[in-house]
This record gives structure tokens, sequence and C-alpha cells, in this order.
């Protein structure tokens, strides 16, 4: 089944997913799976697939065998947070390895706030990772974009051989979670749960 549009989903502002595992994880330090789904509500074997991410990539140590809360029944793992990056939750695989895919426009939204004023070259340069390098055409289209929806001002127009300006308008930065360009040629912000431009909407 095709996923559905971010904009179509019931409450786009409520962590899902892995954030809220993670959320739930920062919160016991210590844990078991079970521990996990009692906090999350979502299935144990989601969990532990994230859950083997994170310890793979450094971010949970497996400490011991909890005991059994039933006599004579299985002794399920516990683990430890050793690596707390904060509230963002680390994207990885099963195996521990980075996903990339959405990276880079975090790490721009990101990097604009830290910025202030930039062109899309200076935001691709300092937005860039060895992990996920940012293109220039990327951050010239999401500039671009998210000056229509109001969220950049652009302080020069630029010229031949010379990008244009953008500073990040105060009280614009509306969370952590970055503006989506979605192929209907429309931005929506997960952190607002709302549409807040359109290409349909244009005058």
């Amino acid at each position: 089944m095709p996923r559905r549009p971010a904009h179509l989903v019931a409450d786009a502002r409520r962590p899902e997913g892995r954030e809220v595992i993670w959320q739930a994880i920062r919160k016991l330090g210590q844990f078991t799976t079970l521990d996990l789904e009692g906090e999350t509500y979502i299935k144990e074997s989601t969990i532990r697939t994230y859950v083997m991410g994170l310890e793979r990539a450094g971010y949970l140590e497996r400490i011991e065998d909890a005991p059994p809360r039933v006599p004579g029944a299985f002794r399920a793992a516990r683990w430890r947070l050793v690596k707390d990056m904060g509230v963002e939750a680390p994207r990885v695989r099963r195996d521990g390895t980075v996903v990339v895919q959405g990276l880079s426009r975090e790490q721009m939204w990101r990097t604009m706030r830290i910025l202030g004023t930039f062109t899309w070259r200076d935001l691709a340069v300092q937005a860039s990772t060895e992990e996920c390098p940012v293109a220039e055409s990327e951050a010239r289209h999401y500039c671009r974009y998210l000056h229509r929806a109001g969220y950049l001002h652009q302080v020069d127009a630029g010229g031949p051989g010379r990008p244009g300006t953008y500073r990040l308008l105060p009280g614009r930065y509306t969370g952590p979670r970055p503006p989506m360009i979605q192929r209907v040629r429309q931005v929506f912000d997960p952190n607002l749960g709302e549409v807040v431009w359109s290409a349909g909407g244009e005058a």
C-alpha cells in the first residue's frame, strides 16, 4: 500500500515510530523491549528491530538478561543507553548503518538556524557531513521553496555567477523537523502539522 502523504496523517505533530521509542529509551535509561512496549504501545517486534540497530551503532549496550516476570520463563535481554545524542532519534537500520534518506534536509534546516545569513552554496558546504553530503543543486532547490513558503527572506537576489543570499526569518523556526517539499509542489511543515504553501495557492 502506498504511504499516505504526510499532510493526510491525522496528527503529523505527534511523534511516531522511532521518535516515540527513542523518547522512552531516554526516559528509562535501562530497559527491556517489553518495558519499551509498555511505554510506547508499539509492537515489540518493531521495537526490537530499532533497538538492535541502536546497539550495533553504539547507542546502546546490552548489560544483562533481566529476571523473568514469571518463574521459569524466558529471561529478556536488558539494554542501557550509553550515547545520548539529544531529542533527535538516531536514524539507523537494523544492522546499525545510518539511514540517509531525508537526512540532508534535516542538516540544512538545522544549519540555516546556525548560519543566520547564507547563500545556497554556503548552505551546501556547511550542512554537508561525511556520511551525507549536500549537493549545491539540492540546497538551491530547498532555499527556493522555503523562500516561497515565507521561511526565508532573500537579502540579495544574486546575479550571473553569484548565488542569492537568504536569511531565516525570526519566528519561522517552527521546530526540529524540516519543512517538506512534496511532489504536488507544496511545502508541508511537520512541526505545525499543516501545508504552509502550495503552487496552486499562488496569486
